[in-house]
């Protein structure tokens, strides 16, 4: 049984996102809540219903519409494993992003050898939404990453999207 190897693309783009998301995951350990300098009141303070500990990121931004992204990458990799491109540019056409901020990679290898794994985006602002899928991935993943300089999210080559 022939293996297929990554292209010299996916090995370069495992590369550069690896590190992103090592700082990612750990920005999301929760931090040791300091202990508290004075003695509370002896009576109690009801907390306002209106207050939020956590602020929640405007709908313009990456972070916002992060679940909106990984439902519909989910919604596709759940019902058919699929690691064609189109299926998850269209997914996220239906759920509302604008197909001219994405990129996806190549569904086959230079040899014409289905791809291990595709990754595909979508430009908010200065920032990505990123996911990758595929069977030498171990589970769907997206994350939210900077953009690139040049307007882009993905390195590397990748396909038109001209559909």
């Amino acid at each position: 049984m022939r293996r297929h190897q990554p292209s010299v693309g996916s090995r370069l783009l495992l590369l550069v996102l690896a590190p992103t998301v090592a700082v990612s995951l750990a920005a999301c350990a929760p931090e040791p809540t300091p202990a508290p300098s004075e003695p509370a009141p002896s009576s109690p303070v009801a907390p306002s219903p209106s207050a939020d500990p956590s602020p929640t990121p405007a709908a313009d931004t990456a972070e916002a519409q992060l679940s909106d992204f990984t439902a519909a990458m989910n919604g596709v990799w759940n019902g058919s494993k699929s690691v064609k491109g189109r299926d998850y540019i269209d997914a996220l056409v239906s759920a509302g992003f604008p197909k001219d901020a994405m990129q996806v990679t190549q569904d086959e290898t230079s040899v014409d050898d289905p791809a291990d794994s595709i990754q595909f985006s979508v430009r908010v602002g200065d920032e990505c939404l990123v996911g990758q899928v595929g069977p030498s991935v171990s589970r769907p993943t997206a994350i939210v990453m900077p953009g690139l300089p040049e307007g882009e999210c993905l390195v590397g080559q990748t396909r038109r999207i001209d559909w």
